[in-house]
C-alpha cells in the first residue's frame, strides 16, 4: 500500500540517508560487531552530514527542523541495515535532543550542543535501575545537596551509548518525601570523579551497540549540571515518552519489513521438491498474512506519526502503537527464520540477527504488557498510575 506521509523533501532525504548506509555504514557493519560498539568516527560521519543534528536549532549548529518526520526517515534507513544503528543514534539524536533543547539553560545549551550536532559530544539516559526495572518512580539513585553541590550516588543498567558517552542524563531522587515528585536531572560528563562504567554487556541481540552499566561513587556537580529544575525530573521524562515510544513503533515495523522483503526474495529463490518453497500452499500463506499485518501496522503507525507531525498524539495511542509494533515485528522475524531453514539459524545471515536484535523491542521503552496496563486504564478498567521507561 502507498504512503502517503512524506512529500518529496522526505524522500530526497530518505535517498541521502541510504546513500550514507550503503557507503559509511554497511561496510563497517562486521567491525562494529566485533567491538561491541560503533567507535567515533561512525559518530562524526553522522554529525558532518547533519544527521545529528535535526531538531536542534541553527544557532547552536542543527538543522533546526521541526518536522519530526525526518528523523523517522533517518530511523526507518538505520534499521533496514541492523536494529541496533537506529537504536543508538535514536537515542542521541531524538531522545536526548529535546531534553537540551526545551530544558537547558542558554550557557548549557551553549556548552552541550554544537558538539552534540557534530558528533563530537555521544550522549545517553540512564534512568533504569538494576532493581528498578520498569518501575522508573522506585529509582534508588540519590542527589543530596551539600553546599553549593549535589552529591550522586547509585548505579544504572541496560544504557544505550553508556559506554562510549560523554555527556550522561541521570534521573536521581533529590526529595524522597516526595516519591515520583522529588526526581532531578544532572548531566554528567565523562571523567568527573566517582563516575565509572562497568562491562559492556552481553546481549542476546544488537551486538554492534554498546550497552553498559554505570556506577556513581560520591559523583559531585554544580547546579550548572542541573537540567531544568530541580525535582520536576519525573515530569519530563513522562512528557518525553509519547515521542520515544512512536519512534520505537517506526524503527520496529521499519526493521521487520526489510526482512520480510528479503525472505520473500529468498522463497522465490530456494528450491525443495523441484520447486520454489514460496510455492507451497503453507509458506504462501504464512507471507500472505505477514505482509497483510505489516502494512496494516505500518498505516496505524504512519497515523500516529501524523498526529505527532500536528502534536496531537496521545500517551494511549503511542502505547498501542509502541507494543503492537513490537509483537508484529518479532512475529514476522520468528516466521522468516523459520522459511529460510537452518541459514535461518545461522548468524552470518541477517535474518538471524535481525531476529535477536528484535527481542528488546517488547522490553524496551516500556514493556509489552506496561502498554497493555496503560491501554486498560484509559478503558476504565482501573488499576494504579504506571509509568515506565528503559534504555
Amino acid at each position: 500500500m502507498r504512503r502517503t506521509i512524506f512529500d518529496e523533501d522526505h524522500e530526497a532525504f530518505r535517498a541521502s540517508c541510504r546513500t550514507f548506509v550503503e557507503r559509511s555504514l554497511r561496510p563497517d557493519q562486521e567491525k562494529h560487531i566485533a567491538n561491541h560498539e560503533f567507535g567515533r568516527q561512525m559518530w562524526l560521519d553522522l554529525g558532518r552530514q547533519g544527521f545529528l543534528g535535526l531538531n536542534v536549532p541553527e544557532e547552536y549548529g542543527g538543522s533546526g527542523v521541526e518536522d519530526p518526520r525526518f528523523m523517522l526517515v533517518l530511523a526507518e534507513e538505520l534499521s533496514k541495515l541492523a536494529f541496533a544503528y537506529s537504536s543508538c543514534v535514536g537515542i542521541h539524536a531524538d531522545c536526548v535532543a529535546p531534553y537540551l533543547v526545551d530544558l537547558c539553560t542558554t550557557e548549557q545549551k551553549a556548552r552541550w550542543l554544537p558538539k552534540f550536532c557534530t558528533g563530537e559530544l555521544l550522549t545517553a539516559i540512564a534512568m533504569t535501575e538494576p532493581s528498578g526495572g520498569s518501575d522508573l518512580a522506585a529509582l534508588k539513585t540519590t542527589a543530596v545537596r551539600d553546599g553549593d553541590q549535589w552529591v550522586i550516588n547509585g548505579s544504572k543498567t541496560f544504557i544505550t551509548n553508556g559506554y562510549s558517552a560523554d555527556l550522561v542524563i541521570v534521573a536521581a531522587r533529590t526529595s524522597p518525601e516526595k516519591g515520583a515528585r522529588g526526581i532531578t536531572l544532572f548531566a554528567v560528563e565523562a571523567g568527573m570523579p566517582g563516575f565509572e562504567r562497568g562491562r559492556k554487556l552481553d546481549k542476546v541481540g544488537q551486538p554492534e551497540s554498546d550497552t553498559a552499566e554505570l556506577f556513581f561513587s560520591d559523583v559531585r556537580v554544580g547546579d550548572e549540571q542541573v537540567i531544568g529544575d530541580v525535582d520536576a525530573g519525573f515530569g519530563y521524562m513522562m512528557q518525553r515518552l509519547v515521542v520515544e515510544r512512536i519512534g520505537a513503533a517506526v524503527n520496529n515495523i521499519s526493521h521487520a519489513r526489510q526482512i520480510l522483503d528479503e525472505t520473500i526474495a529468498y522463497v522465490k529463490e530456494r528450491q525443495a521438491f523441484g520447486q520454489p518453497i514460496g510455492a507451497f500452499q503453507a509458506n504462501k500463506f504464512t507471507l500472505a498474512e505477514l505482509v497483510t499485518k505489516a502494512e496494516v501496522t505500518q498505516a496505524f503507525v504512519d497515523a500516529c506519526v501524523m498526529e505527532q507531525v500536528h502534536q496531537t498524539l496521545t500517551p494511549v495511542d503511542a502505547a498501542k502503537a509502541k507494543w503492537w509494533a513490537a509483537e508484529v515485528q518479532n512475529e514476522i522475524l520468528d516466521a522468516c527464520v523459520q522459511l529460510w531453514g537452518g541459514y535461518g539459524y545461522m548468524n552470518e545471515y541477517r535474518v538471524a540477527r535481525a531476529w535477536s536484535d528484535a527481542r528488546v523491542s517488547q522490553i524496551w521503552a516500556g514493556t509489552n504488557e506496561i502498554m497493555k496496563e496503560l491501554i486498560g486504564r484509559d478503558l476504565g478498567l482501573g488499576g494504579q498510575p504506571v509509568q515506565t521507561r528503559a534504555h
